[in-house]
């Protein structure tokens, strides 16, 4: 055997086994089991909790670049609050958050649930600048604060904005967060007004979170990929429905699930390499010595 072949492997033959690797279970799920923890489990229990009376604001603060991670967790939460009639309110603290990720991501799911109306089951308030300042405002009126929504129609008249006047009317607050957005909503909203609030983040941020979950300034957190894949298997669990949709590949429907299949096959094959390195490694110095 040529160790020192082996040492220096192609690195292109590394490549190639992680793009196979990312393939297989794109075309054909593995469905790797996903078993839900208490920070998620958190999220899904409240919005059981909640029906048709009541009112989440879903606060989309992130850009594209975290589109892999957190959109699979707007499009289960959507589906989960739309599924019990909750009423949503739709906002972003982040520019692009407001002008893009909402838009696209409510347009998508509104199409799977016919019997919605606008303004008064949900609305799409689009995106306000000041960071703080609006959040706070929104404690004495939403609709001062949104006296548009994100098409320029006037929030005058419409339902959920009469009936969902300030923090008061208010169930839950969840953040799909990139940054410090999502430490804000528990800072001010839920330290000053008492309400209940959970943040959906990138993997990265996770740990920080965590800590606000478990001094229960927030009743949830769904970190990444996993949070996600968590979320969407607690949905499909109690929602028949809901499961039947993520097996329809023509919707385009993204599934966290298949997604964790993906990055677990390839952090095997990562540590395959590594551990298959350093036996190399050894072996050339034991045959140096010899």
């Amino acid at each position: 055997m040529d160790i020192d072949k082996l040492l220096y492997i192609d690195r292109r033959i590394i490549y190639l086994l992680v793009a196979i690797g990312a393939l297989i279970p794109i075309i054909k799920p593995i469905g790797l089991p996903v078993v839900p923890t208490d920070p998620v489990q958190g999220l899904f229990d409240k919005v059981e909790s909640l029906g048709p009376e009541d009112a989440v604001v879903i606060s989309y603060d992130y850009g594209p670049s975290s589109e892999p991670e957190l959109n699979p967790m707007s499009e289960a939460i959507l589906r989960h609050c739309f599924t019990r009639r909750i009423r949503v309110m739709i906002m972003a603290i982040f520019p692009l958050g407001g002008v893009n990720m909402a838009i696209r991501q409510v347009e998508k799911i509104e199409a799977e649930f016919p019997g919605l109306v606008y303004g008064d089951d949900y609305v799409n308030l689009g995106y306000k600048d000041g960071g703080q300042a609006p959040m706070k405002a929104m404690a004495v009126s939403i609709e001062e604060v949104f006296p548009t929504d994100v098409e320029g129609t006037s929030t005058d008249g419409m339902p959920i904005v009469e009936e969902i006047r300030n923090y008061d009317d208010v169930a839950l607050v969840i953040s799909l967060a990139t940054g410090i957005i999502g430490e804000w909503w528990a800072d001010l909203v839920n330290a000053q007004f008492d309400v209940p609030v959970a943040v959906g983040c990138t993997a990265v941020s996770a740990p920080k979170y965590y800590a606000f979950f478990r001094s229960q300034q927030m009743i949830a957190v769904l970190g990444g990929l996993r949070g996600a894949a968590e979320y969407e298997e607690l949905v499909k669990r109690k929602y028949p429905k809901i499961a039947a949709t993520y097996e329809k590949p023509e919707q385009k429907v993204i599934s966290a699930t298949t997604g964790m299949d993906v990055q677990s096959i390839i952090h095997v094959i990562i540590i395959a390499f590594i551990v298959f390195g350093n036996i190399m490694f050894f072996a050339s110095k034991k045959k140096g010595r010899g």
